[in-house]
């Protein structure tokens, strides 16, 4: 926990990623899948229903389209349509296959002249049906030079260049059918070298990138089944703790603040506070003030001095109202910010106002303010006490999965293609930007600004290694779920699908059936495999 957290009130909004580790928030099941992070299994998803205007790759792609293949492309690249039915060619292709880094395949294609001369000739058979030359009735064969002429010689070589993709990439892809991730295939071959080579030597070579689906491969066969797992969990979770802190924040609550007069400051007080920090150096001229660590009119409850910078409490027991103190105090090497961790700073601290609390008697009167419902101070106890077991059952559930998806990242190795990299990134990122969405009412500049492309960039290149970390363990878990031919009840599946689609309309969020089954399916498998993997790990807690 910071010393203090100063308020703004600017508009401005700021997205907190940074997050040390990944999480296993996956594994939760919540009511949107939108929500909650897809485990990946070889398969890549679009993005989330909140549509971000991010720009599209700058090579080639790949979809179907409804209008002729044959009309020139007014700009320098082609739409190809990957998905169509392999056509019959009258001459094979030669094509390459190279293995390169990230799970990707560079596929070497070489298209003969015969498949070229006949790509041309359907070329101009289309040209023929479509075009209006005069003095030729429709329909009517027209000489190859006139169709020509009329069309122009650029636009027939372009169309013949991408009716040459067309009918041979499908081809090409042969090798890598059932393998290649959605929507990464691309030419990286310029479409006027291949125009060139085409006009010069009637046939035609291009390069195909392709990223596929990464191999997982198990450091040790098997290690996964023998885990020895240290699972740390936070003092702060501890239920009879927890429920001892949240009764006395809850008696607090019912009491007032009266102002000290007569004494200084003392543990149980609440005290206002102005605080600047500046490093200790000994070169005078290098000495730089700390902003993260000044605030003003700071309320600084000393029931909470374990929650602050270590001997901050001690440093101000004794201060009196209008006085300032001023003291050293060093940045523990576990400070949150780590260009502080180490810090030897010089604290000066002024007492703006002094407050103690004047609590009623805690007794069973107070218990139906305490909880709703409950008539003696022992059933509030025994409530809120059940809530924290609750809640620390569910923390160390958590603590542990995050453990052994820690644990999982160091006995796998996987090749993460670039596609998937940035499609689980971009998910990622709508994700989060729509829950911020859901929380607060965003402006359309700051809409605007926050679904940038610059803004996406620098989020994945700030995340790199977190979401580089999710996408392993979510592969390594995909496997070992079919390694160990693990099953969960369908009736489970239909019913969270249910619900998920029940959210998306209640939100008033579009959404794709057939994705929204995979993603829970994938979700439900993720849950059956932590759950597999807890009961044959080793597992051993201990208390930080």
């Amino acid at each position: 926990m910071e010393l203090c957290i100063g308020s703004s009130s600017s508009s401005r909004v700021v997205l907190n990623l940074s997050s040390s580790r990944p999480s296993s928030q996956f594994l939760i099941r919540t009511a949107s899948v939108s929500l909650s992070y897809p485990l990946l299994q070889y398969k890549t998803r679009g993005s989330v229903s909140l549509r971000l205007p991010f720009a599209s790759r700058q090579s080639y792609h790949f979809h179907r389209r409804s209008s002729s293949p044959f009309v020139a492309s007014a700009s320098s690249s082609s739409s190809v349509a990957v998905g169509a039915e392999k056509d019959r060619l009258p001459a094979s292709i030669e094509v390459t296959e190279t293995e390169e880094p990230n799970s990707r395949v560079k596929l070497t294609v070489d298209v003969p002249s015969a498949v070229c001369d006949d790509c041309y000739s359907r070329v101009l058979n289309e040209f023929m049906k479509q075009a209006k030359v005069p003095g030729f009735r429709p329909g009517k064969k027209v000489p190859e030079d006139v169709i020509v002429n009329y069309v122009g010689k650029k636009n027939v070589q372009k169309a013949t260049v991408e009716s040459i993709l067309k009918r041979t990439l499908p081809h090409a892809m042969s090798s890598v059918t059932g393998n290649a991730l959605k929507d990464s295939i691309r030419i990286v071959t310029k479409f006027s070298d291949m125009e060139q080579a085409y006009s010069s030597h009637n046939s035609l070579s291009y390069d195909v990138i392709v990223d596929v689906a990464p191999e997982v491969k198990w450091i040790t066969e098997n290690g996964y089944k023998n885990l020895k797992i240290v699972v740390e969990i936070d003092s702060d979770i501890d239920a009879q703790k927890a429920s001892e802190q949240e009764l006395r924040r809850r008696h607090k609550s019912l009491g007032s603040l009266r102002i000290v007069t007569d004494r200084a400051l003392q543990v149980g007080d609440v005290a206002v506070l102005d605080i600047s920090a500046t490093t200790i150096d000994q070169d005078e001229s290098n000495v730089q003030k700390i902003p993260s660590a000044e605030s003003k009119g700071f309320h600084f409850d000393t029931e909470d001095g374990d929650k602050v910078l270590p001997s901050f409490l001690d440093a101000l027991v004794g201060i009196h109202r209008g006085e300032t103190k001023s003291f050293p105090l060093v940045f523990p090497d576990t400070w949150t910010q780590e260009n502080l961790r180490g810090v030897h700073a010089q604290f000066t601290v002024e007492c703006k106002e002094l407050f103690y609390r004047d609590l009623p008697e805690l007794d069973d009167s107070l218990a139906d303010k305490l909880v709703p419902g409950c008539t003696t101070l022992e059933q509030v106890k025994e409530s809120l006490l059940q809530k924290c077991l609750d809640f620390e059952q569910t923390a160390k559930e958590q603590a542990t999965d995050n453990a052994i998806l820690d644990q999982l990242l160091k006995i796998v190795e996987i090749d993460i293609p670039q596609s998937l990299f940035e499609e689980q990134g971009r998910q990622l990122y709508g994700a989060r930007l729509l829950e911020i969405q859901g929380n607060m009412k965003l402006s359309d500049e700051q809409l605007a600004s926050l679904s940038s492309q610059k803004a996406v960039n620098e989020f994945l290149e700030n995340q790199k290694e977190n979401i580089t970390n999710m996408i392993k363990q979510n592969l390594a878990v995909g496997d070992i779920f079919k390694r160990e031919n693990l099953q969960f009840p369908t009736e489970e599946l239909v019913k969270e699908v249910e619900n998920s689609i029940a959210e998306f309309k209640r939100q008033k969020q579009e959404y794709d059936e057939e994705r929204v089954r995979n993603q829970v399916q994938e979700i439900l498998e993720g849950a059956k495999v932590l759950e597999w993997l807890r009961e044959h790990a080793e597992i051993k807690y201990v208390t930080r």
